[in-house]
């Protein structure tokens, strides 16, 4: 795996390389389901490129950014045992340089749900994917639909912009009690580990309700808030029931939703999602 740290040496890296060029985007901290999207496109490319740099312009609590987990060393042998061909870990100054004045404004989409929670964050995460893109030239990218938002965003971008990039979605992977997997969850206490199993709880219980024919989008809200006060540790931030497209609010199912929530507990902020009759 050739590793660079600049901008130039990870496109003389690539110069050449065989194609499709497939690229996973990372903050690094990798887990499960960062390997999931490594080996879909270690699948489907004849290269794969990956990169960790956790982008502070997308972090609105600078406490966030500062806990953020950088595991480097056991990142470096995760991505060699995975095959990758070449790894970007680019500093700050080297993707925002001095005077910096160039962001993308993610648009109407970007701004619901973690948009409205987060002011900025899909700011900073178009911007900071649209460069990597440019660095890279990947035919393919991969992203987790665990961030089933940040896949609209980028996909709409990548549209808008007119981008010869294939956005690849891939499924959520999930801890054997549901809990979805992300970085966040190492912070997390031993009790609050317990507590974070109510989130898999209440958007299943909003997905079996569909099931069951209930088509009333308030009323599969109240099932998932309903499960969540079950959880003392659990602080609500949003509860969603959405069209999978548009993330408009519905007020009645008429095909598939994306059933989305925030939370908190304790100091760390976790995020899931699930379709409903898809």
């Amino acid at each position: 795996m050739i590793v660079c740290t600049t901008i130039a040496e990870a496109r003389d890296a690539l110069r050449g390389v065989e194609r499709p060029l497939g690229a996973v985007l990372t903050m690094g901290a990798l887990h499960a389901g960062h390997l999931a999207l490594i080996r879909r496109a270690r699948a489907e490319c004849k290269t794969v490129v990956a990169t960790i740099y956790v982008n502070p312009t997308q972090f609105g609590d600078a406490s966030d950014l500062d806990t953020y987990p950088r595991p480097m060393q056991d990142d470096l042998r995760v991505l060699r045992r995975e095959g990758v061909d070449v790894l970007l870990v680019p500093s700050d100054a080297e993707i925002y340089p001095e005077g910096f004045s160039a962001w993308i404004e993610p648009g109407e989409i970007g701004e619901r749900l973690e948009g409205e929670h987060r002011p900025g964050h899909f700011r900073g995460v178009c911007t900071v994917v649209l460069k990597l893109f440019n660095i890279l030239s990947p035919d393919r990218s991969y992203f987790g639909q665990k961030d089933a938002q940040q896949v609209l965003v980028i996909r709409r971008m990548v549209d808008h912009l007119a981008l010869p990039i294939d956005i690849v979605p891939v499924p959520t992977v999930r801890e054997r009690d549901g809990l979805a997997m992300s970085s966040r969850n190492g912070n997390l206490t031993t009790q609050e580990r317990r507590a974070a199993r109510v989130l898999h709880r209440a958007l299943t219980a909003a997905r079996d309700l569909a099931a069951e024919g209930e088509r009333n989008a308030n009323t599969l809200r109240a099932a998932i808030h309903a499960t969540l006060a079950e959880e003392p540790l659990v602080t609500i931030d949003y509860i969603s029931i959405a069209h999978p497209q548009t993330l408009k609010e519905l007020t009645t199912l008429s095909g598939p939703a994306l059933a989305s929530l925030a939370v908190r507990i304790g100091q760390t902020r976790l995020i899931d999602n699930i379709t409903l009759l898809g």
